[in-house]
């Protein structure tokens, strides 16, 4: 089972990554055409040659439209893509002042505690990513510049949420597991230690 659980968790992860480094380059993209056609209706270069000036600007060089909505879109998804396997692996940042001074019994309860907590609160963002879906197929609400429709946006980022969800039940289950066995089920943390 967890073998499966982390296949989910690395293609959604992989896919986020894919998405992430498109944006990447979109931006890029997009300031690099901004600063063109800055550059082509600066006073610097309409000084120095007309001709030169009309060139640049005559190739149509830009800022990519509506790149802010894909920004705002697969950034959103991109989150979503990356917390399942951030929770299996425990990669998830603590701050462990007060527990260090703790017995292993009580830290495991405070993991499985954390996990089942961060679960719930999991599965309730995608509760509502879900409503919000179906709000805004329901008045066809799209973007600005682009015109396409808003919830395409919240489904994607419901169906990474969705894996985050089935992730954090499995991994509140294994902590559990842990707690009332002493089976070591999941990694204890693999993230940033404060």
């Amino acid at each position: 089972m967890h073998d499966f659980i982390e296949r989910i968790a690395r293609l959604v992860a992989y896919i986020g990554g894919v998405v992430l480094t498109l944006l990447v380059l979109l931006t890029c993209v997009s300031v690099l055409g901004r600063g063109l056609n800055t550059f082509g209706h600066s006073g610097l270069v309409t000084d120095f040659s007309e001709i030169l000036s009309n060139a640049i600007i005559s190739t149509g060089v830009g800022p990519v439209t509506g790149d802010f909505e894909l920004v705002e879109a697969g950034i959103a998804f991109a989150i979503f893509a990356f917390l399942p396997i951030c929770q299996l692996k425990g990669g998830h940042a603590t701050v462990d002042v007060f527990a260090s001074f703790m017995s292993d019994g009580f830290n495991k309860f405070l993991r499985t505690f954390w996990e089942v907590l961060l679960t719930a609160v999991i599965i309730l963002i995608t509760w509502r990513l879900y409503e919000g879906m179906v709000s805004k197929m329901e008045y066809g609400e799209t973007t600005f510049l682009l015109q396409f429709p808003v919830w395409w946006a919240y489904a994607a980022s419901f169906v990474a949420a969705v894996v985050a969800s089935l992730v954090g039940v499995y991994c509140a289950a294994a902590r559990m597991i842990e707690l009332f066995t002493g089976r070591h089920v999941l990694p204890t943390g693999e993230g940033a230690v404060h």
